[in-house]
């Protein structure tokens, strides 16, 4: 406590101001003493204690993926499905027999050299998909290890308000935090879309990552303040820095209470104009914050989540049944559907693809569905059946030609017909969009305006391929950023578009819950925002304070600045 006030900036991951005393984690995944033993006579009870390790394994992460399915909703449940399915990995439970059996390993090491040797494969590979897995892979190294070792269930004991602070966390470490002691994390490792970033902000857990400099300073007692917001941490702050920043955590929390009323206020800009504030679901059990937070709608429900990390696809009569139950209970409020999204970071066990050297320019999303119109019908029967039970909106993801659009048209038309000859009923009116994420959609969006309902502009892809920049890779946070003029254009350029041939224009990407980025849209005539439900309230409050002549003003400007700071600067009056 004695250390001087030091100052570092981290990754900003979960909003927030935590101010506690630090308590620093082990960062040693397995004790070295036990882990290198070798099996010696008896490989039988070393196979036995593995088997045992992963039935443990699958049942601590099935109450895992159980309460925050509860809590969280199934969008966040499926990182813990994705851990369940590596438990099942034929492949690696050959590799832990063979180092058992034929290299004479005890267990324990034999769980981590097998996951090891993985992980090595992975990291030769540049994509997404991959870098996601190896953090599940590491996640389950030590959960089997704890239970081998014998001391899974043990954590570092919490006395009081604490900040965690670690090399890095796993999901299901993250997901475990007692919330009524751990007022904040900082991590060495890790980006602001690494899972454990995303339970924190759905927790409401303020978090830096990325942090390596001040991790390896900090120790067990030391005074921190955390700014999740801005990625600042203090170390040991001198007293006039501290009462500051408690004057910020008190003012935080006062406008988090204050919000709350905006839930159920009507979506309105300040002179009166009628908004849609809609939210992004990936399940039925996300639609308990849609009507906490007040949402006119679904404006983005993620399918392709009904598909992952399941052996098999899910037939007819289960889609029906969801997009049923979803249409009913928003009923009459709207509900756009994507359909299947799949390709890039999102993979499905039930349909192994070919491998491609840039999946996220390969065949994904629509591109995939008319690749395999097996798999794109059923979705489309079961999406015209439900139809009847509310309005039902349907998107097709990745459109980056007319010829796309019209080919899923199409189908839909030759299955609606057979629908209809069968005496199944489908609703006479179903709105047709396209999700403008691909520059060329941005650039044409006139032609494709002439034969759909509706444009969603999905931001964060077509920041990633207007600047040319990975949006999962944090050392180009600085590029991917869809404030920048050069993306507000092709926005702008969209929603024109979609005016002059009558038809409206929404928003479902990260740009939609930024407040700076709203009040732009806004002016460039979106007038439907989709976002994380919890964003819903302090979006609501910043367009009611903004008439829409002040926001086509500010959207004219903003498009001939010189970067995305420039942009932000004018919009706060801050500069960043």
């Amino acid at each position: 406590m004695a250390n001087m006030a030091r100052c570092y900036k981290g990754i900003p991951a979960s909003p927030g101001i935590a101010i506690a005393v630090a308590r620093v984690l082990d960062s040693c995944d397995t004790p070295e003493s036990s882990v290198l033993l070798a099996c010696a006579d008896t490989p039988e009870l070393e196979w036995q204690r593995f088997s045992e390790a992963l039935e443990s394994s699958r049942k601590d992460l099935e109450s895992v993926r159980d309460t925050i399915l509860s809590e969280l909703g199934q969008l966040k449940a499926e990182i813990f499905e994705a851990h369940i399915s590596l438990l099942k990995d034929p492949e690696l439970k050959a590799e832990v027999h063979r180092l058992i059996f034929d290299q004479g390993f005890a267990a324990q090491l034999a769980v981590r050299d097998a996951i090891a040797g993985f992980i090595d494969l992975l990291s030769q590979v540049d994509d997404e998909m991959f870098t996601a897995r190896i953090d599940d892979l590491r996640d389950l190294s030590k959960r089997l290890t704890a239970h081998l070792e014998g001391y899974a269930g043990k954590s570092d004991e919490l006395i009081g308000a604490s900040i965690i602070v670690a090399n890095d966390l796993t999901p299901s470490e993250t997901v475990q935090l007692d919330r009524s002691l751990v007022m904040g994390f900082v991590t060495a490792c890790g980006s602001a879309v690494s899972h454990s970033s995303i339970l924190a902000r759905s927790l409401g857990i303020p978090a830096i990552v990325g942090a390596a400099e001040a991790v390896a300073l900090i120790q067990d007692g030391d005074l921190l303040v955390l700014d999740g917001g801005t990625g600042k941490l203090l170390i040991n702050p001198q007293t006039d820095e501290l009462v500051a920043y408690q004057n910020k955590l008190a003012e935080y929390k006062t406008s988090q209470a204050a919000l709350a009323e905006w839930a159920g206020k009507p979506s309105l800009s300040a002179d009166g104009q009628n908004l849609e504030l809609a939210a992004n679901i990936g399940g039925i059990s996300d639609l308990m914050a849609v009507e906490k937070y007040g949402a006119d709608g679904i404006g983005l429900f993620r399918t392709e989540f009904m598909y992952m990390d399941r052996p098999m696809l899910p037939d007819e009569s289960e889609q029906y049944q969801v997009y049923k139950h979803v249409l009913e209970r928003m009923n009459p409020k709207p509900v756009v559907i994507r359909t299947l999204d799949i390709g890039g970071d999102k993979q499905l066990d039930a349909l192994p693809m070919k491998a491609e050297a840039n999946p996220f320019l390969g065949v994904r999303a629509l591109r995939l569905c008319l690749a395999r119109e097996d798999i794109f019908r059923t979705q489309l029967r079961a999406l015209l059946r439900a139809s009847v039970h509310g309005r039902l909106r349907i998107m097709f993801p990745m459109v980056a030609v007319l010829e796309e659009l019209r080919a899923a048209k199409a189908i839909l038309a030759e299955e609606k017909l057979t629908l209809c000859k069968a005496g199944i009923p489908v609703a006479d009116t179903i709105e047709i969009g396209v999700m403008i994420e691909i520059p060329a959609a941005a650039l044409c969006a006139d032609i494709l305006a002439a034969e759909c309902d509706f444009f969603s502009i999905g931001s964060n892809d077509l920041t990633q391929y207007t600047m040319a920049a990975d949006r999962m890779n944090p050392e180009l946070a600085h590029l991917n950023q869809a404030s920048h003029p050069a993306v507000l254009r092709l926005v702008a350029m969209a929603a024109a578009a979609a005016r002059r041939h009558g038809i409206w224009t929404g928003v479902c990407g990260e740009m939609a819950a930024d407040p700076v980025c709203a009040a732009l849209l806004v002016g460039m005539g979106v007038t439907e925002l989709s976002m994380g439900a919890a964003s819903i309230p302090l979006i609501r409050k910043k367009l009611a304070g903004i008439s829409i002549e002040t926001a086509v003003h500010q959207a004219e400007l903003a498009q001939g600045l010189e970067s995305a700071q420039a942009v932000r600067t004018m919009m706060t009056g801050v500069d960043t």
